[in-house]
């Protein structure tokens, strides 16, 4: 039997939409085709919006779906029950019903209980931790990932869709003056450089050291080590030019951003030249067609802008841009330990807070086919399913004595973008049976995992001493 299409009541969503496009019920029937009795009975949630209106509202108003859907922040959803099933709320038995309405209902208020649950643990646990930092390691990672400068930028990021449209724009032009589609990048790049007054230098590893890149301004010299790859050292230079070319936006989007933490001020404006950079060496307008038109290919796509792997997929996580989209994807960056060191979404993909990966998600198995890719449908707890793609990268640096490190990358999106992809040919979506997965252990309730590391926080530890099941942890679970 074919899985029933979920039923979204989207009725506040719409009234607050056709508001600020200051349109009737009647104007907004009329421009999507629709009758005016439909709107009516969408907005006071009597009628599910169908997939069509979906498609059809994005289509006229130049909106992603995920922006309308129950489910569009998913990361707030995640963030929220989480929260709930702190042992010292005493909720046990909420469901993911009353846990969508108050989402539905009260976003504004759900996401100021996240940030005053996360105030609290950081107070109980901050203490503790200063008393004896190694006494509990799962314990002072919950306390470093709430109190780290990087939670704080991975949030702004996150509530732009990991696009900014300024320099975005801006590296566009610069890669259309320099004409980067006809030049060697390396040779144009290095020009513009050279017009700042400003000479690039290829040094021996023994000189550099531990350093890839270091830029001195008395001798206005920008230093890079040999170990880097040519598509490293473009980037690199890329960094350079948004620093001395686009320090006022850069230094506009910081101060709107209200971080306030002096270490999280200068990680904003290290990701924001980053992200100056992969958009000079990829610009939108030229990629976007090349995505579409090689269906996103990572690897081609690699070769045609003289991009790594890492820096092509996470690049394609941030084609958001209004009238122009991409397929909204997710970024993760993980170690052999499975801690994700780096993350984006420009869709509605939820991740954890704290912890690690669930074990059962491909990005762990990428290890075991190096440079090989890996699919895989997953589906998250609360049913949204997901196309995932992984594979490994090795990170610049590497000698005889000292090898470079091995990373996984993953890149996914909603199934129902899975057909545009061209990772997804010969794969049955109608028929694959999706893999479940949690956010981690600790989150995850899902009974009878072998894979899993913890009981959840919120259940009660249940041992049976006569019997020994594939699980190693049992919990009590709700009825």
């Amino acid at each position: 039997m074919a899985p029933r299409a979920e039923k979204l009541i989207i009725g506040p969503r719409l009234r607050v939409l056709r508001n600020s496009l200051g349109l009737t019920q009647g104007q907004m029937a009329a421009e999507l085709g629709v009758s005016p009795s439909y709107i009516t009975l969408i907005e006071a949630d009597q009628r599910p919006a169908s997939a069509r209106f979906l498609m059809k509202l994005a289509e006229v108003y130049d909106l992603n779906i995920s922006e309308l859907a129950p489910a569009s922040d998913a990361q707030l959803a995640a963030d929220f029950g989480a929260a709930l099933k702190d042992p010292a709320l005493e909720l046990a038995g909420v469901s993911r019903s009353e846990i969508a309405a108050v989402l539905q209902a009260s976003p504004k208020l759900a996401a100021a209980f996240v940030r005053l649950h996360d105030r609290y643990r950081e107070t109980v646990l901050r203490p503790q931790a200063d008393d004896n930092p190694l006494t509990d390691r799962d314990k002072v990672e919950v306390l470093a990932e709430t109190s780290r400068p990087v939670d704080g930028v991975r949030q702004w990021f996150y509530e732009h869709r990991n696009h900014v449209a300024g320099l975005d724009r801006a590296a566009e032009a610069l890669a259309d003056e320099l004409q980067l589609h006809r030049s060697e990048p390396h040779i144009a790049l290095s020009g513009r450089l050279s017009a700042h007054g400003i000479r690039t230098r290829i040094l021996p590893a023994e000189v550099m050291g531990d350093q890839l890149r270091r830029f001195d301004l008395h001798r206005k010299e920008l230093m890079l080590s040999e170990l880097l790859s040519q598509s490293s050292r473009r980037f690199q230079i890329g960094v350079l030019l948004a620093r001395l070319e686009q320090e006022a936006a850069i230094a506009d989007l910081v101060r709107d951003a209200g971080l306030s933490d002096p270490a999280a001020v200068s990680l904003m404006r290290v990701s924001l030249a980053n992200y100056f950079a992969a958009a000079l060496l990829m610009p939108y307008g030229r990629f976007l067609a090349a995505c579409e038109s090689t269906r996103y290919d990572v690897e081609l796509l690699s070769h045609r802008f003289g991009s790594s792997y890492e820096q092509t997929a996470h690049r394609m996580s941030t084609l958001q841009r209004e009238g122009a989209r991409g397929i909204p994807f997710f970024f993760v960056r993980v170690d052999r330990a499975g801690n994700m060191t780096k993350r984006f979404s420009a869709g509605r993909f939820p991740f954890s807070r704290f912890g690690g990966t669930c074990p059962l998600w491909n990005i762990h198995a990428a290890f075991d086919t190096p440079d090989q890719v890996q699919t895989q449908v997953i589906r998250m707890p609360e049913g949204a399913s997901y196309f995932s793609i992984a594979r490994t990268v090795t990170r610049a640096g590497g000698t005889h004595g000292d090898p470079a490190q091995r990373l996984a990358i993953g890149l996914g999106c909603d199934v129902a973008y899975a057909p545009r992809l061209v990772y997804a040919d010969g794969i049955d979506l109608g028929r694959t049976r999706p893999v479940d997965v949690g956010l981690n252990c600790y989150l995850c309730e899902r009974p009878n995992c072998a894979a899993r590391a913890n009981p959840p926080i919120n259940r009660r530890l249940q041992v049976n001493e006569r019997e020994r099941s594939l699980a190693i942890f049992s919990f009590e679970k709700i009825a």
